[in-house]
This record gives structure tokens, C-alpha cells and sequence, in this order.
């Protein structure tokens, strides 16, 4: 299902990149385009020790997924695959790829935050080994957060 599907390093501004964001901040119940929390987090994921890349099939952006590195483990950020990339396995790509480059890097854990109401993206990350861990980061208390992590 996933075939044709190339993952590439890129930065957060490429036009596909932007796009998916907003696509996505739309899904959390964000603004469009001039929304100053998408400009914000655009602004955060171009920080340094961030890698943001893209899942493309067909010259097309289907995907995104950051991963940051913490001082004592890496954190996925911006995992988010564009309805029409759907079910053709491209967020197990996205997910497969940042844990290769995180262990490449030398983490011994990833971390996530995600949205409780997200339950395809809850599937996705238990079916990798994810397990529910204690809020971390600058995370606010929330219950609508649930926070994850992986051994590497």
C-alpha cells in the first residue's frame, strides 16, 4: 500500500509542509493560514535540533512528522497524514522513520503528546510499542492529553 511513498527531510515553511500543517491544526480545532498559533508552531518546529520531514507520493505532500530532540529523549511533534494519504500506511512510515533517526541519533526513548479524541492515531502508536507515560515537557495539565513513550 505504501509504495511510491518517499520520506524527505524538509523545512516546516516548504509549501507541502505548510499545508499539511494547517491541514492539520484544522483537525485540533486551530485557525487557517493567519491563525497566530499555526505561525507559532511553524515558528517552533524550525528550531534548532528539530527535524521535520515529509511523506510525498506523486510529487504530492501526504504527510508530515517532527522529531525534537530533548535533553534526555526525543519527542514526536506534528505527526499528520492528509485524509487522502490515508490508509495507505504512511503515518507507520512517518512513525518508522523518526524512531530510525532518533535511534541514529542516539535517544534511548521518544516521547508523544496527542489528543485523546485521536483514536486512529492512539491504534498507530500502541501498535509501535508506545506506552502511556507521565506528562512531561511544558505540557499543561489536560484531559484531553494522553502522553506516551518508547524504549529505543
Amino acid at each position: 500500500m505504501s509504495e511510491n511513498v518517499f520520506i524527505r527531510r524538509c523545512s516546516p515553511r516548504d509549501h507541502g509542509a505548510m499545508v499539511l500543517l494547517q491541514a492539520s491544526h484544522g483537525v485540533i480545532g486551530h485557525a487557517g493560514p493567519g491563525d497566530p498559533g499555526l505561525t507559532s508552531a511553524v515558528d517552533r518546529l524550525c528550531m534548532p535540533g528539530i527535524h521535520f520531514f515529509v511523506a510525498e507520493r506523486g510529487g504530492r505532500s501526504l504527510g508530515c512528522i517532527a522529531l525534537a530532540e530533548r535533553p534526555d529523549y526525543g519527542e514526536v511533534k506534528s505527526h499528520f497524514v492528509d485524509p487522502d494519504g490515508r490508509g495507505l500506511g504512511i503515518g507507520d512510515l512517518l512513525l518508522e522513520h523518526v524512531i530510525e533517526v532518533a535511534k541514529e541519533r542516539g535517544l534511548k526513548r521518544i516521547k508523544l503528546e496527542t489528543c485523546d479524541g485521536l483514536h486512529h492515531a492512539m491504534r498507530l502508536y500502541l501498535r509501535h510499542g508506545f506506552t502511556d507515560c507521565e506528562r512531561f515537557g511544558e505540557y499543561p495539565d489536560s484531559p484531553h492529553s494522553t502522553f506516551l513513550e518508547k524504549a529505543l
